[in-house]
């Protein structure tokens, strides 16, 4: 897609993204660029609107992030989220200053005055507050037209040049008519029409993919979950038997995956899936490793080792100029402020580019995604339900769900554990009723009675959330009886278990998977 209907300038909120998911939902377009977007980069977008979105920063802090002011002479509608507010009122001339009481929760917004923004919502409704700043005198030539408990001054406005400001996050499930306000922000506002969908994705994608490969030969890295399945029949659409999809056992999968994935890319795709069995090398680099993040290096640079050594057996006349992957927006969001200043919360094997000696180009088609748009994007391209309804599983597979060391002895009780785990919800009919579920081996062994003899051995967590895009999620309100069927099954039949526990963390503050 050459242009965009909104683009949404990142200071650094974790919300950020849900601004672009949000809007995507209504069929409008929305990209997320760093603040310090240059204006030739924001005017080749050719956005209708501009959003800026919260931050974790004071506007009247030395060094506070600040774009290009020219933004405000490009005679586009802008509305600014939090921090973005705190910024327009300040270059407008007002005063924003620390807040005596903060206003983090919800709150009731009050629309006091007419506003494009608010029509046809709800007078009173709830809204998202998250803020220890507060704009106590309003920009030139801006008016109130909303106001909270705390925030006088919770929306405003400046209709004449078409610059709107909110304190609260319209973006995110706990603000009731949200949604309704971006939306109208940007159909009513700015005139973006609800044209996006998965079938135009699909075929601009496609279209894109076939006009950069041209001739050459692809390498995809496939593990058979829902992302990399999607990237194959993707490739497959736009270069038929060019494409070279690779799957790596790595030795870290679950029970029965490798056969899994074979008889699945056998069924659904006229290409032969290449299998490279490098479990051992995979083990040998992580034995005595502990640290989570020194376990992702090494699993991703080990990764694309392996490609690379494959890629070669199939390149002989140099053909293979790209390596594709399924990397998410999540994915991106998490690893790396590649976006804008946003906190680093993990890294992932797949996000980061690929090394100088690395000969390849990358692609990655659904970097700008998210789980349930690649989701409705598989459907499109026609692939079966057991392929897209699968729950997420990482790449570095279980040892990121092993705490501490990874071992052929850990592993094996961890699969016999997790196939109970993934049984129970079948029969039960909540494998498809939760976003993803598995246990994760805690290292953490305590005293238990079996039979008649004492028992010192592991504990197993078993942990299944809820959720729509993977960036928030709720545990699962499984039933006891379902959870006590899990524990007794996986205490009298894996040995060396005698504990389970269940995960009831919502992310945040936690994150989907342990390590």
């Amino acid at each position: 897609m050459s242009t965009v209907d909104i683009l949404v300038l990142d200071f650094g909120s974790q919300f950020t993204q849900l601004i672009a998911r949000r809007l995507r939902e209504f069929g409008i377009y929305a990209e997320i660029v760093p603040y310090f977007e240059t204006l030739q980069e924001i005017r080749a977008k050719a956005p209708k609107g501009i959003i800026l979105s919260g931050g974790p920063a004071s506007v009247y802090e030395k060094d506070a992030y600040k774009p290009d002011a020219e933004i405000f002479n490009l005679g586009l509608p802008i509305l600014g989220i939090c921090y973005g507010m705190q910024y327009i009122m300040d270059y407008f001339g007002g005063k924003v200053q620390k807040a005596s009481a903060h206003e983090y929760g919800k709150a009731n917004l009050d629309l006091v005055n007419e506003c494009q923004l608010f029509q046809d919502c709800t007078n009173g409704e709830i809204v998202w507050m998250s803020h220890g700043d507060r704009v106590e005198v309003l920009g030139k030539e801006f008016e109130v037209i909303a106001k909270s408990s705390n925030s006088p001054y919770a929306a405003v406005q400046n209709e004449k040049k078409k610059i709107y400001a909110v304190q609260f996050h319209p973006e995110v499930a706990h603000s009731k008519e949200g949604g309704k306000y971006l939306f109208n922000f940007a159909h009513k506002i700015c005139g973006a029409k609800a044209e996006w969908n998965m079938k135009n994705f699909a075929q601009n994608e496609i279209h894109k993919l076939t006009q950069k490969i041209q001739g050459g030969k692809v390498l995809c890295g496939v593990s058979g979950g829902v992302d990399s399945s999607v990237v194959a029949t993707l490739l497959y659409r736009a270069i038929k038997e060019r494409l070279v999809p690779v799957f790596v056992d790595h030795g870290l999968l679950r029970a029965g995956e490798r056969e899994s994935v074979e008889r699945m890319f056998s069924e659904n795709l006229s290409v032969p899936l290449v299998v490279v069995d490098a479990s051992e090398i995979f083990l040998n680099r992580l034995a005595g490793v502990c640290d989570p993040e020194k376990k992702r290096k090494i699993i991703g640079e080990t990764f694309i080792e392996v490609f690379e050594q494959e890629a070669k057996k199939h390149n002989t006349n140099g053909e293979i100029k790209y390596l594709a992957q399924g990397t998410l927006y999540p994915d991106v969001i998490e690893s790396v402020s590649v976006k804008g200043p946003s906190k680093t919360i993990k890294s992932h094997h797949n996000v980061g580019g690929l090394p100088e000696w690395m000969k390849f180009e990358l692609i990655e088609p659904l970097r700008e995604l998210f789980k349930d748009e690649v989701r409705a994007l598989g459907k499109e391209l026609g692939m079966p339900e057991e392929m897209l309804m699968r729950h997420p599983f990482p790449g570095p597979g279980l040892a990121i769900r092993i705490m501490g060391e990874v071992n052929k002895s850990d592993l094996e009780l961890l699969r016999k554990a997790d196939m109970i785990f993934l049984d129970e919800l079948h029969k039960s009919g909540y494998y498809d009723k939760v976003w993803q579920a598995f246990c994760v081996l805690l290292n953490v062994r305590s005293v238990g009675v079996m039979g008649d003899n004492r028992t010192y051995d592991n504990t197993i967590c078993v942990r299944a959330v809820e959720a729509i895009d993977g960036m928030s999620a709720t545990f699962a309100h499984l039933p006891h009886s379902l959870l006590e069927n899990i524990s007794n099954r996986i205490i009298n039949e894996v040995e060396g278990i005698n504990r389970v526990v269940y995960d009831i963390t919502s992310k945040p503050p936690g994150t989907i998977e342990w390590e």
